[in-house]
């Protein structure tokens, strides 16, 4: 078997790091951008949750500053692991399989840190961290890191070129994206809101208004740089990985550098792997059921699991719908080599 990069402990949550759960319950959120912020063509968004528009893409207002943090500061390291999407695409899933797969030597799948913590716990979203002030949590890490972030490619690039460090990113169906995010908006929404009727959500979700949208550029990015850098970027789609995770776990596993081995595979290593990291099983555990959250995640955990499943959008969306949202995905994807 490959020797598998030993994951600092680091990577866990905040106040597993620190040993005193109280000692970053308050985190001071960065401020020295409020100034350029606040010139930035803006929308109330869906919740109402404020939106501006930064070099051609939308963020909320509250993470905006890590967004800029990261894009000003951060430098990748040779060993970096990036876990990249565009929201609701299944980045629950894909932080969940590629901790496990890197971990599986130093946590047994019985006792993994995936029974107690949620995933986003076990892979930071840097740009979050940066945004509460907490830049110095990623700096400290000892490499390997494996981080997460929604950030588009173009705003990553300066900070990861050259570097050597290996990005997988996952797509899905822009419908059913649109669909998860909606009801996403609508179980964080106040009491007292009415909820975004969904035609409604459609027209500035193709309008590119949601967090970190538009969704074609955010996609066609990462793509494009899977074809020039197909060795250092994995570009995964969500229903391939649905209808085949076996294949696309060993898949991760070979692109990240630590292949499974014959043994493991034959002892059913993978199968058990994607049990622990299976929608339904994350979904059960106390953890993801509970009104728990984290110091750095303002979402409840139970938000981030619905349904998970392929094709949801037929049961919200009118074929005119459909149809426009189709329409656009060709116009945006045409000549790039790329069908979602």
């Amino acid at each position: 078997m490959a020797t598998l990069p030993s994951l600092p402990t680091s990577s866990l949550p905040i106040e597993s790091q620190n040993g005193k759960k109280g000692e970053e319950q308050n985190p001071t959120p960065l401020q020295e951008y409020d100034d350029l912020i606040s010139t930035l063509p803006q929308h109330e968004g869906w919740l109402p949750l404020r939106l501006r528009k930064y070099q051609g893409s939308w963020f909320p207002e509250h993470n905006l500053p890590g967004v800029i943090a990261v894009q000003k500061r951060f430098k990748a390291r040779p060993t970096d692991l990036f876990v990249l999407s565009f929201p609701k695409s299944g980045t629950t899933w894909l932080k969940a399989l590629a901790f496990a797969i890197i971990t599986r030597t130093q946590h047994p799948l019985a006792h993994h840190p995936l029974h107690s913590l949620n995933p986003h716990q076990c892979v930071l979203t840097m740009d979050r961290l940066f945004a509460l002030g907490q830049a110095s949590t990623i700096e400290a890490m000892p490499s390997p890191r494996i981080l997460g972030s929604h950030m588009p490619f173009s705003l990553l690039r300066d900070s990861i070129e050259g570097s050597g460090c290996r990005i997988v990113y996952v797509c899905r169906d822009v419908k059913d994206v649109l669909v998860s995010w909606w009801h996403f908006h609508d179980k964080m929404r106040p009491a007292e809101m009415d909820r975004v009727p969904f035609a409604k959500a459609l027209e500035m979700f193709c309008q590119g208004i949601c967090h970190s949208g538009p969704i074609w550029s955010h996609v066609l990015e990462y793509w494009e740089e899977s074809q020039r850098r197909p060795e250092k970027v994995l570009f995964l789609k969500y229903e391939e990985m649905m209808e085949e995770p076996t294949s696309h776990a060993k898949r991760l596993a070979e692109f990240m550098g630590c292949p499974f081995s014959l043994e493991e595979e034959k002892e059913g290593l993978v199968e058990e792997i994607l049990k622990l990291c299976s929608f339904e099983n994350l979904r059960n555990l106390e953890v993801n059921r509970s009104d728990k959250r984290d110091a750095v995640h303002l979402a409840k955990f139970e938000t981030l699991f619905r349904k998970g499943k392929v094709g949801d959008w037929t049961n919200h969306m009118s074929p005119e719908m459909a149809r426009k949202l189709d329409e656009m995905t060709q116009q945006k994807f045409k000549g790039s080599g790329l069908t979602v």
